[in-house]
């Protein structure tokens, strides 16, 4: 398998393939699906495991996780990142499962790094292992974090979570502070009848702390198939919650117009508040977005029913043109065959037989 430095020198090479007729020089219009969306965004699960157990992600019992063999290596990730890349995907995050239980996860942001074609790396964690990583996370590159934080109460987090550790979060996210993480964001899933309490609160700690926040509605994405549509706290209930407590939520501009959440800011407060409302209002219309599973699954949604093996393609014994070609076209049947939308709200909604923790956040 080719080595990082081979990888960013691939990267540097896109006149030349195009000139040579390189099965990748053909996307200089990057991933479009029939609907006319064009893909930048790539999120890659880099382990199915994880330190805690949410119960909307995965299952109270014994779990089966993938044998070690299954899952990419560093190295076959950053030659996927490398061709997506080429391919118009440019901006990354990073997730699991816990994507800090995988060993030393920091040297794959450095792999990344290199490559001058992604633009962002980004990752996702639910803050447990934070402390002791931020720092080497911050010097190998990492751009930006994304911190799940559904309550402030300890009681709360040991229902949700099954096991104790809100103090670690906590010193998790003033580590990652202190190591000059910048771009934090605090991501809170509304359930109803268990954090409404939770959200003024969480508010007030994200916007004292010069944090962004976003409320995210309950998905059926948990492993033990529980979901139900009255468990869902709308965003705008949550809302009129948080306008009650600090005053008008003013529309904030949209940095990204592919990105899922509706952000608003109040009139004398720095900070942003949003809101990412899959099931009452489904943001699909401007989707960006492929995932890549920690065993090397190409999902065009996440709630896809279907998906496309590169792993089988990376394990090829020929690693040159041939082995990126094929790669690329997975890639881009994966982007042909989305559809319009998740379809949480239509009668013929199949939900995906994995649950979050197999997919990736």
């Amino acid at each position: 398998m080719a080595d990082c430095s081979t990888i960013s020198k691939n990267s540097e090479k896109s006149s030349e393939d195009r000139r040579a007729g390189h099965p990748l020089a053909t996307g200089t219009d990057g991933l479009r699906d029939p609907f006319g969306r064009l893909h930048e965004s790539l999120r890659i699960s880099v382990t199915d495991r994880c330190n805690i157990r949410c119960f909307y992600c995965m299952p109270a019992g014994p779990i089966s996780f993938l044998p070690r063999d299954e899952i990419l290596s560093y190295e076959e990730i950053a030659r996927v990142a490398d061709i997506a890349a080429r391919l118009g995907l440019r901006k990354l995050r990073i997730t699991g499962g816990e994507p800090l239980v995988r060993a030393e996860v920091w040297e794959l942001i450095a792999r990344l790094r290199k490559n001058r074609r992604i633009e962002e790396i980004a990752l996702t964690t639910n803050g447990m292992l934070l402390a002791e990583q931020a720092e080497p996370l911050r010097r190998a590159g990492l751009d930006r974090l994304n911190i799940s934080l559904d309550t402030l109460r300890e009681e709360v987090f040991e229902r949700i979570s099954r096991r104790k550790g809100l103090d670690r979060v906590l010193e998790g996210i003033t580590a990652a502070r202190a190591a000059g993480f910048d771009r934090i964001r605090l991501n809170a899933l509304s359930i109803r009848g268990l954090t409404e309490d939770d959200i003024v609160p969480l508010a007030d700690y994200a916007l004292g702390h010069g944090m962004e926040l976003r409320f995210i509605e309950f998905m059926p994405l948990d492993a033990e198939e529980g979901w139900a549509s009255e468990q869902v706290l709308s965003g705008a209930e949550v809302r009129r919650v948080i306008e009650a407590a600090f005053g008008a939520l003013l529309p904030a501009p949209r940095s990204v117009a592919s990105q899922p959440a509706v952000d608003y800011m109040l009139k004398d407060r720095p900070g942003r508040i949003g809101f990412i409302n899959p099931v009452s209002a489904p943001f699909c219309g401007a989707c960006d977005r492929l995932r890549l599973t920690a065993e090397g699954q190409i999902r065009n949604c996440l709630f896809s029913t279907t998906e496309w093996d590169v792993r089988k393609f990376l394990r090829m014994q020929d690693e040159g043109a041939e082995q990126a070609s094929a790669i690329a076209r997975q890639f881009t049947h994966a982007v042909e065959a989305k559809k319009a939308g998740h379809g949480i709200d239509s009668p013929d909604f199949l939900r995906p037989e994995r649950s979050m923790y197999q997919i990736g956040g």
